[in-house]
């Protein structure tokens, strides 16, 4: 069964309360979440204020340079990996750093640039398009295909 929700990013006022909406009625989809976006669209402060929202503490930036980092939400302690594969060449480099290990931890999975580690992918990962549109707002769209065993 396809599942589907859209929000609009019309501001950055508008990103903590989109944020908590998704938090809402998204996170329970799943625990990995592949962000499919171009470069500048905002894939990284939306995960960024996702963390804030679920209570992350620590600085939260864009692993460009270490490839994964992790956080840790209060008072929960619910763990959260988030992935930047932008630097990633083949499927490989994200095999040698463990990726397996981290997508069937049952942590939250925040992932950048996915396209490099779809072969690994479970099938009912939750895909998130960021889509630039008119006066520089963000259209937002969040895909699951619910597999029967969920």
């Amino acid at each position: 069964m396809d599942t589907e929700t859209t929000y609009l990013l019309a501001s950055p006022d508008t990103l903590e309360p989109v944020a908590r909406q998704f938090i809402e009625e998204v996170l329970p989809w799943g625990d990995i979440f592949a962000f499919y976006a171009p470069m500048g669209t905002g894939k990284t402060t939306f995960i960024k204020t996702l963390c804030e929202a679920l209570g992350v503490q620590d600085v939260i930036n864009s692993p460009t340079f270490s490839i994964i980092n992790e956080y840790r939400a209060e008072p929960s302690g619910e763990l959260i990996y988030h992935f930047d594969c932008y630097r990633l060449e083949k499927l490989n480099d994200a095999l040698n750093l463990g990726a397996e290990d981290y997508l069937q931890s049952g942590a939250l999975c925040f992932i950048e640039w996915p396209e490099v580690m779809e072969d690994i992918l479970p099938a009912d990962t939750v895909r998130i398009t960021i889509e630039e549109i008119e006066g520089g707002a963000r259209r937002l769209t969040a895909r699951y295909n619910k597999t029967e065993d969920k």
